[in-house]
């Protein structure tokens, strides 16, 4: 089985830019309308939190489309794992028992997910999904990864930056027994006095413990 994850910055222009930035925050606002689901329902299962939440997410968010809608699925429930499973999370299911689930929230910083439906490579550069559009860049790919395409299955991209920050692409292929469920958010851990450890969550995501969360 081959992993492979090659990164490559991107220039944008002004308006370039700020059509990044609004597909960001739209991205994380789809991310902030599924993660109450996630946390009722104790559902990060990606086929079984579709079935709960798509119809609702597209009514909400039709300007987003059908597959980034997936795609904010898919983040959510790779997010909620990290939260919700890692060993090292405080928010561990066994941990928490019967206890409410604490609730996720994203940043506008959040990475935005792409696939083979949104974004298209072609020699010289690349097209993608935007909410005004496709969205092209002149970019020369490194030679690794255009060697890559010729072998390995294209399984995901992730649009990471910030509205003050530099833009890039993450591109991540593997062969047929590849799946691109197995990559997961890297989870920072800090040994602490007595043997306790801190977590620091990626900088995107947010954990609301249930005591500050307000329900209706």
């Amino acid at each position: 089985m081959s992993h492979l994850h090659i990164t490559a910055p991107l220039s944008p222009t002004p308006e370039q830019r700020e059509r990044l930035v609004a597909l960001q925050a739209a991205f994380a606002r789809a991310c902030n309308l599924l993660a109450p689901v996630v946390q009722q329902h104790r559902c990060w299962n990606r086929v079984a939190l579709h079935h709960l939440a798509y119809r609702q997410l597209r009514q909400a968010m039709p300007g987003l489309g059908s597959q980034m809608a997936c795609n904010a699925i898919y983040s959510v429930c790779r997010a909620a794992r990290l939260v919700y499973q890692h060993p090292a999370s405080p928010f561990h299911v066994q941990r928490l028992g019967a206890r409410p689930l604490p609730l996720l929230r994203f940043t506008d910083s959040c990475p935005v997910y792409f696939d083979r439906h949104t974004l298209s490579v072609r020699p010289g550069g690349l097209s993608m999904f935007t909410l005004d559009g496709r969205l092209r860049f002149e970019l020369a790919l490194p030679e690794q990864l255009v060697q890559a395409f010729g072998r390995l299955r294209l399984r995901e991209v992730v649009l990471t930056g910030a509205a003050e920050a530099a833009y890039a692409l993450t591109f991540s292929l593997g062969d047929a027994e590849a799946a691109a469920d197995e990559a997961q958010p890297e989870l920072h851990v800090q040994p602490g006095d007595e043997g306790e450890c801190s977590v620091l969550w990626p900088p995107y995501l947010q954990v609301e413990p249930a005591s500050h969360v307000l329900h209706p």
